[in-house]
């Protein structure tokens, strides 16, 4: 159904539009700007809330609140925007870790405008790609986060801020000339006038052999982006300089850009080539996980063991979605949402620690619980979220995500094992690199103050960030009932070309 008003494109764009107005602030008139722009992301999302509770039906399965405008004739080019269930739990998260990443970003005095312009682009940007439905739209939302994240890298980045910032736009601007490329390919192939509707695209049957070539374009965007091994190795970097209010973007929204489009692009779209590359999906997934595990024990940066504690759970999403079943990908978005969360608070936790200790060698740290208790408290309960502890939102999503591959009919036996008993090493290694760097951070005996005699325990800005985040993880985790219905439950049929 048409909508009339367009209520997609006004939550779209009223970040961006509303960080226009930012050069007109004064140059020191940091607080106003703060309080601006947490103002601008406090009633975004509220209106996403309205717009979803009032116009958006759960029951119907078939994109919604659609809405459409010329662009650019000459090649069909349209704004064209819609949601449905996998879309609007991404959205939603996207509203919710940007508000509160607005708020971590406070202690931040340099350049403040350009600081919160970049991000309220970023929030448009990240928005704007969840609901996108057409391809070339897709691609441009997508191609608007790289500038504001490689400058806030740069501007706000660590020591080694411009090497990482470089090997980011490298990596995600490499991989997004694959996504442009098979875009217009899937989009004039047998066309006359190109077509870049999704919904268009879905309707049309492709060569196996171009439907392969297709989906292995698409799939190199999305494996750096995800990250899927091996076009991971930007994350740890990128992570590791940026400041920790970019990080919780990175961890909690920016990832999730990458399993989005898979299912939305590879699975819907291309669903002959994902029926054979799922297998591969699934194996590369479970490989990643203990990889990513082994790799993270071995980091003496707390930002970059956080980092690799990213990409082993994400492979989490990359095994649901290749399992192709209704448990697996209902894992995989509900691993994203929650990842999502925990990422967040983890950067957000970190970060703080090392505002207060002006370190992050897991080496240096030490005895931090009894100085610092209220952060050891909430950096325990991210921790115990991440690796999966029932009770807790990582629990279910990876439970789900096991489902998903022990139901597949058309794997064998063997298949199912030895992908489950790789994913129990991965859920085996977890807690012990987890509880390993709360051990390094907060036991002991070493005065970490010296390193800031007037070394404080969290304040109430920190423990506000800390505690909302909190809230949705057990809440996912006690009563998942309230977020499964907004997940992805419908699933394409797929002809299994598999010899597992």
């Amino acid at each position: 159904m048409m909508s009339n008003v367009p209520r997609l494109t006004i939550t779209v764009l009223f970040p961006f539009c509303a960080s226009l107005l930012l050069p007109i602030f004064p140059q020191g008139g940091n607080k106003v700007v703060r309080w601006y722009t947490l103002g601008v992301c406090i009633l975004e999302f509220p209106l996403i809330l309205y717009v979803f509770n009032c116009y958006f039906r759960i029951h119907v399965h078939v994109i919604q609140l659609l809405e459409e405008f010329n662009w650019i004739n000459s090649i069909q080019f349209h704004w064209a925007l819609g949601i449905d269930r996998l879309s609007m739990g991404l959205v939603l998260l996207t509203s919710f870790v940007t508000t509160l990443a607005t708020l971590a970003a406070w202690p931040i005095t340099r350049d403040t405008r350009l600081f919160y312009f970049l991000m309220l682009i970023m929030y448009s940007g990240q928005i704007g790609l969840f609901v996108s439905r057409d391809i070339l739209l897709f691609f441009l939302m997508w191609e608007l986060e790289l500038i504001p994240i490689y400058l806030l890298i740069c501007l706000w980045g660590g020591k080694r801020r411009l090497y990482s910032a470089t090997k980011f736009i490298l990596y995600t601007a490499g991989g997004s000339i694959f996504l442009l490329v098979a875009a217009l390919t899937a989009s004039f192939y047998g066309n006359e006038v190109p077509s870049f509707n999704i919904q268009n695209l879905m309707s049309k049957s492709y060569p196996i052999s171009l439907e392969i070539l297709l989906y292995l374009g698409f799939l190199i965007t999305y494996a750096v982006k995800l990250p899927i091994f091996p076009f991971h190795t930007w994350l740890p970097d990128t992570h590791g300089e940026a400041h920790y209010s970019t990080c919780m973007l990175l961890a909690g929204v920016l990832l999730k850009m990458g399993g989005y489009g898979l299912i939305r692009i590879n699975m819907e779209i291309l669903n002959h080539a994902h029926s054979i590359f799922g297998p591969w999906l699934v194996m590369l997934g479970a490989a990643q996980i203990v990889y990513a595990s082994l790799v993270s024990m071995s980091q003496r940066n707390l930002k970059r063991r956080i980092a690799y504690s990213s990409i082993s759970h994400m492979g989490f999403v990359t095994i649901g979605i290749g399992s192709s079943t209704g448990l697996g990908i209902n894992g995989a978005m509900l691993q994203m949402i929650s990842h999502g969360l925990i990422g967040a608070a983890s950067s957000s936790s970190a970060g703080a620690c090392y505002d207060r200790t002006r370190t992050l060698s897991l080496d240096k740290l030490g005895g931090l619980g009894t100085l610092m208790p209220k952060a050891f408290t909430m950096f325990s309960i991210f921790s115990l979220a991440s690796l999966a502890l029932p009770g807790m939102s990582g629990f279910m999503s990876e439970l789900f995500v096991f489902l998903g591959v022990v139901t597949n009919k058309h794997y064998s036996f063997l298949f199912k094992a030895g992908i489950t008993v790789i994913e129990a090493i991965g859920t085996i290694l977890t807690p012990i690199y987890l509880l390993s760097m709360l051990r390094r951070i907060f036991y002991g005996y070493k005065l970490s103050n010296k390193y800031n005699p007037h070394l404080i325990d969290f304040g109430p800005r920190e423990l506000f960030i800390s505690i909302r985040l909190i809230l949705p993880i057990l809440g996912i985790g006690l009563y998942p009932q309230f977020i499964l219905p907004i997940l992805y439950s419908e699933v394409l049929s797929f002809d299994f070309i598999c010899i597992f």
